[in-house]
């Protein structure tokens, strides 16, 4: 059974499984894109690359009666450092779940390996183009927002893509999702979009499950609006949807 509560502007969905999640999720999307393509020539969209979204990903690709060729993607994040083939980066992740698999007008991929001031100018400028109709998303173990961990986020930040360092609980958690198999192997730094350049789409879908998220899911709901749990500011977004599964949401009440 699905369970649906507010809390402030926030809408939660409750599901009994990821997988079921995962599901819904991509129906809502999908037909959210087809809304949009009815009323406006193009859609962009933003994706988060991580294994909390692969039901979703392997939903949305098999939706039907979607004109992926009028829609433009981007990504929200990008280890820096690392190899160009290695599987770890997320425009790979997304390129091989979603990218690679759909006819979209364009791809734009952000480049951990360029000089970074000159990048996240560069991929700030076309995500002003392309304004964010759709973001797809998750919140991290300490409660961030693509890399915006507690002590980078800010919600005033003048940046929509800077490099930040990541904090501790953050690289665990790439060792936890087994994307890496020591501490020590998880990059230092990455490129992120800002809470602003995310805040800033009209339609905001963030995909949450597993009991390693049960802590950040939590204080995302029931604390103060503040940049110590970052992922609380889409309690303030008037368009935003939270999709949890039992597990995620195991310490709600």
């Amino acid at each position: 059974m699905t369970r649906f509560f507010q809390k402030d502007s926030l809408e939660v969905r409750v599901f009994p499984d990821r997988c079921v999640m995962g599901i819904s999720a991509a129906f809502d999307v999908a037909a959210k894109i087809r809304t949009l393509l009815s009323r406006q020539a193009e859609v962009n969209m933003i994706f988060a690359a991580a294994p909390s979204q692969n039901e979703f990903l392997e939903a949305l690709c098999a939706s039907n009666d979607i004109e992926w060729q009028r829609i433009n993607v981007f990504h929200l994040d990008e280890y820096v450092g690392l190899s160009a083939e290695a599987p770890q980066r997320f425009g790979n992740f997304l390129k091989e779940r979603i990218f690679g698999k759909l006819p979209f007008r364009t791809v734009n991929y952000l480049n951990g390996n360029l000089q970074p001031e000159e990048e996240c100018k560069r991929y700030a400028a076309l995500l002003k183009k392309y304004p964010a109709d759709i973001v797809c998303m998750g919140i991290g173990e300490n409660a961030h927002i693509a890399f915006n961990d507690p002590h980078v986020a800010r919600f005033d930040d003048p940046e929509w893509v800077k490099m930040v360092n990541l904090d501790e609980k953050c690289r665990k958690q790439q060792v936890n999702d087994g994307c890496f198999q020591s501490i020590d192997k998880v990059p230092t730094h990455a490129l992120t979009l800002t809470v602003p350049a995310i805040i800033n789409g009209r339609y905001l879908f963030c995909i949450v499950p597993a009991k390693t998220k049960a802590w950040a899911v939590y204080h995302t709901i029931n604390d103060t609006i503040s940049e110590k749990i970052p992922a609380t500011c889409l309690r303030k977004h008037k368009n935003a949807v939270l999709y949890i599964d039992a597990d995620s949401a195991g310490m709600l009440k």
